[in-house]
């Protein structure tokens, strides 16, 4: 599944085509819960990510875009695979597939809490560790994953971060001291414009401490379990990442 720092790259790559307010030509694909006439000629306004969503914003109303656990796309390129959204221009295509499209209506700031995105601009930690605080019997494998709360973090996100802050994922939010809290909320940002920075530099992969990794930096073995309420594959050293009691 794409991460905050990939819906990105995407924004930053279509952005660099220069498209402008580029105006709908064609819309082709399969996605059947909006009518897709509605986008024939009209400009987008803007491209914007929120967390995981992808946003082609037009005037009145925005197309959402989730990649899910398979999707993918391509700019001025196209496969094989059912199409689920395509967009054409006048010198350019933008083609979705495998993914969930949505359309939602009105200004698209009205959908969303930018402050909770980790990548925007208007993230605040400050809201984040009073929602914390709110939780604190939450597990932090879990919390990490709340999109309400760190919009944007995924799986490898939440395992380097509770890595690198040496924190054991089965820890309670009540049992974490507040300096590490404070820390471990603010690296959620730092390592997701690390993760943007090599991804980039197509080096992303060579930097995982814990995540898919037999063994951590300091040769102790990685534990690997699905853990939390959310079962989501965990990757830990119990040497090194403390259980706060």
């Amino acid at each position: 599944m794409p991460e905050g720092p990939t819906i990105v790259i995407l924004k930053d790559l279509i952005k660099a085509l220069h498209l402008g307010k580029p105006e709908v030509l064609e819309v082709a694909g399969n996605a059947k819960n909006f009518d897709k006439d509605r986008l024939l000629h009209q400009k987008i306004q803007d491209f914007k990510s929120w967390g995981k969503h992808f946003l082609i914003c037009f005037n009145d109303f925005t197309i959402r875009i989730h990649f899910m656990l398979f999707g993918s796309y391509l700019i001025n390129g196209r496969k094989k695979t059912p199409l689920k959204l395509g967009l054409i221009f006048k010198n350019n295509e933008l083609n979705f597939y495998t993914c969930k499209v949505d359309l939602l209506e009105g200004n698209v700031k009205k959908h969303y809490h930018w402050e909770n995105d980790v990548m925007a601009d208007e993230w605040s930690s400050s809201a984040a560790i009073k929602t914390l605080k709110e939780k604190p019997l939450s597990l932090v494998c879990d919390i990490l994953l709340d999109q309400q709360i760190f919009s944007g973090v995924g799986n490898i996100i939440k395992n380097e971060v509770l890595y690198r802050n040496r924190i054991h994922p089965l820890t309670k939010i009540e049992n974490i001291p507040p300096a590490k809290l404070k820390a471990l909320v603010n690296d959620t940002r730092n390592y997701s414009f690390d993760f943007l920075n090599w991804k980039k530099q197509n080096t992303f992969s060579k930097h995982w401490q814990v995540y898919s990794q037999k063994e951590c930096p300091l040769k102790h073995k990685i534990e690997k379990k699905e853990l939390g309420k959310t079962h989501r594959q965990t990757y830990f050293c119990e040497k090194c990442q403390k259980l706060y009691r």
